[in-house]
């Protein structure tokens, strides 16, 4: 806003006294609103121009801080739908996200802690990764608490942590085949040191076991949750002569690599082979084949408080 030539404020009123028409109206020449006849606007645009009227600038709130995210690696669906769930909570709050990635480590290294005090964060979110016991003993002393998003092996009770409930969702995964009347299952999971791929196929093994199936060691297969892994893991069990009928992949992204091993040997899914993969990321909704997945929630997750357990259904399933 500024001053007319006496020295008086240009304000809304003015212009809209000197032009004759409301205040509504310059209020609504100011926002570009159409429904202002155009001799109306035109005069109200020239009176404006004449006072050099000027809105006032409305800024936004002051940041009020910032999180530490840190992923243990960038997985392209699956991080950037955690990515989702900690902007949607943190964005409307005002606060910023410091993102970093660990390249596949499970632990920070050692100046981890240092360059995270040294930015004071309000706190610190870790993906499937958590700080070592002296690590904690840095945040807590600096009083900047932490949570571990999916965490990848056990941890201390006093260390927070959000999850899915990767046991029934292999559990539940499972059965499903079983239902279908599938007696010959595969599991494709993700790195074995990793809890969370453990506690998938335990999940696996206890379903077999509940049905008096024996678990097989070679239809249980470690990897990575990317489609690379499902894809190689895919073309080395469907190629043998007695192959899985059906296939439980740990993430979606495996479970596309797997269908895609599945076409290039001739097998049709699910007429031929049955899958179901983790995760439902929205990229799976775009498989050629409709897959049937274990919801994680992932944005749900990433954007609950310490102790909410994600849980399941099964998304696009089979006819």
């Amino acid at each position: 806003m500024t001053s007319d030539k006496a020295g008086t404020p240009a304000t809304i009123a003015l212009i809209a006294t000197e032009v004759g028409v409301s205040i509504t109206t310059v209020s609504k020449v100011l926002n570009g609103r159409t429904d202002v006849a155009a001799q109306t606007r035109a005069r109200v645009e020239a009176s404006l121009a004449e006072h050099g009227y000027r809105r006032r600038s409305r800024r936004p709130p002051a940041v009020t801080g910032h999180i530490d995210l840190v992923f243990h690696e960038f997985d392209a669906a699956w991080a950037m739908e955690v990515l989702r769930g900690v902007e949607a909570v943190t964005s409307p709050a005002r606060v910023e996200l410091v993102i970093s990635q660990l390249d596949g480590s499970h632990r920070p290294p050692r100046h981890w802690a240092d360059d995270v005090l040294a930015r004071n964060p309000l706190g610190v979110l870790l993906v499937l990764c958590h700080p070592t016991e002296s690590q904690r003993r840095q945040l807590h002393r600096q009083r900047i608490p932490f949570v571990v998003l999916d965490t990848d092996s056990a941890t201390e009770s006093s260390v927070p942590t959000v999850g899915s409930n990767n046991f029934n969702g292999g559990l539940l995964a499972t059965r499903h085949l079983l239902d279908l009347g599938h007696r010959r299952i595969a599991v494709i999971s993700g790195p074995a040191d990793v809890l969370c791929s453990r506690a998938r196929v335990a999940g696996y093994r206890s379903a077999l076991d509940e049905a008096g199936l024996p678990a097989e060691p070679g239809l249980i297969r470690y990897g990575h949750f990317t489609g690379e892994t499902g894809y190689e893991h895919g073309l080395d069990l469907l190629d043998r002569s007695d192959r899985p009928t059906a296939v439980f992949a740990g993430s979606d992204m495996q479970a596309m690599g797997l269908i895609r091993a599945a076409r290039r040997l001739g097998l049709r899914v699910p007429a031929d082979l049955s899958v179901v993969g983790y995760d439902n990321v929205p990229m799976a909704e775009w498989s050629a084949t409709p897959l049937t997945t274990v919801d994680q929630h992932v944005q749900d997750m990433a954007g609950r408080p310490p102790g909410c357990c994600s849980t399941w259904r099964a998304a696009w399933p089979y006819r």
